[in-house]
């Protein structure tokens, strides 16, 4: 439960230094209202769009689709919503296999067991069982991994990534039966929350957006350089993912729809962002605030709205939280509205989401059967993310939790947790840390820099 409630419960008022922060951000601040009434007009056709075609405007592509590459209409709409549903690939037998052979672990291992919330666990503190091995090397979720990170790009050919290989993060999985939630996770997006404006590498990402003017419409989200040296966490936040993840994912276990317990996103990638970066330096004017006393009485037009440089202020933003979006700090999302279920998915089918878009998870679960799910990122080669790996493979050995997860003895009294020698095949074994990565050519220098670095971290 701590787990949940340190991702976005609310902190103190930010001190004054953060107003400072504004002013420094805001160097023209004609041409930010100018973006911001851009932005604004914009988001009243793309709210609306969602409002009326709900989870219909998420692209859902057959497996098929990913291994000849998707068409030009299908990476618009990708592109543009920032999320994709994967059917196929895995074997809906094989995927149902799976979640047996973690049930039959869970019940060996059933007093040593931990996970949250501890009196009727859904989120298991489990890392390193067989499924979760096989899963994670299974080849059309690799496949599938190569093929959404070549989606990136470096715009500094020296940055030292290889977008077209991808390794293994070991993250936890979910066993969710119908009720209530013990938990609520509101719409949010990981990866810090502050650090978006505080830290400058991180500002980088945003640079178009805070230029103002037209220029938020070039904003590139699949540009990774300036992603590389961004810090996430300044304020040591626990739980917090020590490693770049362009793609968030799962792999679904069970058969699971809208109502079920499952994952809800808006489908909006850019101008959703180009909106949360802008938010901060703007303020509802005290006349047309007076009025309001729920978040549907807050105008939207932009006359409503006055930029404010003195108020220090983030919505949503608490320093070692997540970002948070709420009806109250983002209303022009419309997010009781345009943040909507993900359509049904059946065992075996992958879901992924680009790092900035805004999700949350459903509150209740109102089906008949449990909602089953591996969470499995698509993670890039960099050296600081095979320094991870390097100490993954030692915890995974040892079978231990994984490094950014909650320490303690983990599964290394557990009864037939997984094996290397339960991968055999080589690229299954690479992703995981214990083959070399090669390639007979390199796309650029920052490619053949990060695989020689990631070798000599590893080992090879």
């Amino acid at each position: 439960m701590e787990f949940f409630e340190n991702l976005i419960s609310e902190g103190p008022p930010f001190p004054p230094r953060f107003a400072d922060l504004k002013k420094e951000i805001c160097v023209d601040p004609a041409a930010i209202e100018q973006s911001w009434r851009g932005v604004l007009e914009e988001l009243e056709g793309a709210t609306k769009e969602i409002e009326e075609r709900g989870a219909e405007v998420i692209l859902q592509v057959p497996y098929e689709d990913i291994q000849k590459g998707l068409s030009d209409e299908q990476l618009k709409i990708l592109k543009k919503t920032g999320v994709l549903i994967v059917k196929g690939g895995v074997p809906k037998e094989e995927a149902m296999g799976w979640k047996q052979s973690l049930m039959d672990y869970i019940a060996a291992n059933r007093d040593k067991v931990t996970g949250s919330p501890p009196e009727n666990i859904v989120f298991y503190e489990i890392y390193n069982s067989k499924p979760q091995i096989l899963a994670r090397t299974h080849p059309a979720l690799i496949t599938t991994q190569k093929y959404l990170l070549s989606l990136w790009h470096t715009s500094d050919p020296n940055s030292p990534i290889s977008v077209r290989t991808p390794i293994s993060y070991f993250d936890r999985l979910r066993v969710r039966l119908p009720g209530p939630s013990a938990f609520t996770l509101g719409p949010h997006i990981d990866g810090g929350s502050i650090e978006r404006w505080e830290d400058p590498a991180f500002r980088v990402c945003w640079k178009r957006i805070l230029e103002g003017g037209e220029a938020w419409r070039e904003h590139d989200p699949f540009d990774i350089s300036p992603r590389l040296d961004a810090i996430q966490d300044l304020y040591n936040a626990p739980n917090q993912c020590t490693i770049f993840r362009p793609w968030q994912g799962w792999t679904a276990l069970s058969n699971t729809g809208p109502g079920e317990g499952t994952l809800r996103v808006l489908p909006m990638l850019s101008l959703a962002t180009a909106y949360l970066i802008l938010r901060p330096f703007f303020r509802l004017r005290a006349e047309a605030a007076a009025g309001v006393t729920k978040p549907s009485d807050i105008p939207l037009e932009a006359d409503a709205w006055v930029l404010d440089l003195e108020d220090p202020t983030f919505p949503g933003s608490t320093p070692g939280k997540t970002q948070a979006i709420t009806p109250e700090t983002h209303p022009h999302l419309k997010i009781e509205q345009t943040v909507v279920s993900i359509p049904r998915v059946e065992p075996g089918d992958q879901v992924y989401w680009h790092t900035d878009v805004i999700h949350a998870v459903e509150r209740d679960h109102n089906g008949v059967g449990d909602s089953s799910v591996f969470y499995i990122p698509a993670v890039p080669l960099t050296e600081r993310n095979a320094a991870y790996l390097r100490d993954q493979r030692a915890t995974f050995l040892q079978g231990l939790p994984a490094p950014d997860f909650p320490s303690g003895e983990g599964e290394s009294r557990f009864a037939g947790r997984g094996k290397v020698e339960d991968v055999d095949h080589l690229e299954g074994r690479r992703v995981l840390g214990f083959e070399p990565f090669r390639h007979e050519s390199f796309v650029n220098e920052g490619e053949r820099q990060a695989i020689a670095a990631a070798n000599e971290v590893l080992g090879f």
